[in-house]
């Protein structure tokens, strides 16, 4: 596991306390793509696009917006840049 998904799991874990989590670097699928090797450049990481599966209590009763607001307010630090892609899957257990 590369630093920013470390980074992206240490802070959902710690935010949600999570019943499941996978944080998954899918950059593989687009290391080919105009602006990889810059990306990879200026952030020190070729780690730019992921897919985060969240199951926790905090989420139950909340609307999928709510949810989704929830985990971009936690990992905005890696949104402002490190992070090209997110795609989430934040659901109650």
């Amino acid at each position: 596991m590369g630093l920013i998904a470390a980074a992206i799991k240490e802070k959902l874990t710690k935010e949600f306390n999570p019943v499941h989590l996978e944080v998954i670097d899918e950059s593989y699928k687009h290391a080919g793509h105009a602006g990889a090797a810059a990306h990879a450049q200026k952030h020190g990481s070729g780690e730019s696009h992921f897919h985060v599966v969240i199951r926790a209590k905090t989420f139950d009763g909340l609307t999928i917006l709510a949810r989704h607001r929830a985990v971009m307010n936690v990992l905005a630090e890696e949104m402002d840049g490190k992070v090209h892609a997110l795609s989430l899957d934040a659901k109650a257990p």
